[in-house]
């Protein structure tokens, strides 16, 4: 029996839910994996909203999870969408969107992953 070795490679280890500051002045975006047709990022908020003026219009389908927290979510048709911890939604490229609350008294934290679809 012939015995093939393995190349044992060191993987970094991502710890979603943890290193989070405490005060979070600002919204923490942190890229996690970017390429050409992919990109994964964490977001980090608590009572963090978008801007009053404009959408999210972005050129990527995105898939969000929140994996601590809450957060409500407005489309330009007038829904509304409230998400707590382990929800998910795949919102299509070009779906004008924006986040119009998080929890403020607990970090929202969201795993982000905007991807080509075809």
């Amino acid at each position: 029996m012939k015995v093939t070795k393995m190349k044992v490679t060191k993987m970094k280890v991502t710890k979603m839910l943890q290193g989070i500051s405490g005060s979070l002045e600002q919204e923490v975006f942190q890229t996690l994996i970017d390429t050409d047709k992919l990109s994964i990022e964490r977001i980090v908020s608590k009572g963090h909203t978008s801007p009053e003026t404009g959408w999210y219009d972005q050129e990527r389908d995105e898939w969000v999870m929140v994996l601590t927290g809450s957060a409500r979510l407005e489309f330009t048709d007038g829904e509304k969408l409230t998400l707590s911890a382990g929800d998910a939604i795949n919102i299509p490229a070009h779906t004008r969107h924006k986040v119009i609350w998080t929890a403020a008294d607990i970090e929202t934290v969201w795993l982000a992953v905007h991807y080509v679809s075809n």
